[in-house]
């Protein structure tokens, strides 16, 4: 089974990718984990990456893709995988289309896990740091035992400046614009599934699993 993992930051997509690698047998495979190993291993394309990378410039493409062509030939990934950060683009994805047509392979399902604008404010938004020990807590879903003070330290929790609402809200609008036409490539092939992720991770995970089948 050949999965790609979509959803907006705050989704909730790290702890659905934990859930479906757990029950379906795939490997995760993220972009930030492949440019890790890439360059780890000192694989042309890794070195390649890691020249943009330490130039503070976008990995083009055709470098991006070959990693992923790379990764997607192991033998772990021989009975399927998750995909989680790639395709970004509608180039990206009509390049693993190409990629898997060569080996007969093909996407089976996109999922795509939304969540409505203001949910992910609150989520993202509601983010608190230690500023002695580092600790994060959520003021909902993590709430420190004393507002504004780290159970572990005593120290004194702060929000960090990409956390406000502004810069969340501002974030959250480039990404939804950069997104949707792709959401559009997949309605198109037929291989979009819209899961409600404004529910409780059960709930969602439950609707997966109507997707996929149940786990073995």
């Amino acid at each position: 089974m050949n999965l790609i993992l979509m959803g907006l930051p705050g989704a909730g997509k790290g702890t659905q990718a934990e859930r479906i690698v757990e029950g379906y047998d795939l490997p995760h495979i993220s972009t930030g984990d492949m440019f890790r190993a890439a360059i780890k291993e000192e694989t042309e394309l890794g070195k390649k990456a890691k020249a943009f990378l330490d130039a503070g410039e976008l990995v083009p493409d055709e470098v991006t893709n070959g990693i992923v062509q790379d990764r997607l030939q192991k033998d772990d990934c021989r009975n399927g995988f998750l995909l989680d950060g790639f395709p970004r683009t509608v180039a990206q994805a009509e390049a693993l289309e190409d990629m898997l047509g060569h080996s007969e392979r093909q996407i089976d399902a996109v999922l795509y896990i939304n969540v409505n604008e203001s949910k992910l404010l609150g989520r993202l938004s509601g983010r608190r740091m230690c500023s002695k020990c580092g600790a994060t807590y959520h003021v909902i879903f993590n709430p420190p035992r004393v507002e504004g003070v780290c159970d572990k330290c005593g120290g004194e929790l702060f929000q960090r400046d990409d956390d406000t609402e502004g810069t969340v809200k501002a974030r959250l609008e480039v990404n939804i614009k950069q997104q949707e036409p792709l959401l559009s490539f997949y309605r198109m092939k037929s291989s979009l599934y819209e899961i409600d992720g404004n529910r409780n991770i059960d709930d969602v995970f439950q609707s997966i699993e109507g997707i996929l089948g149940s786990p073995q």
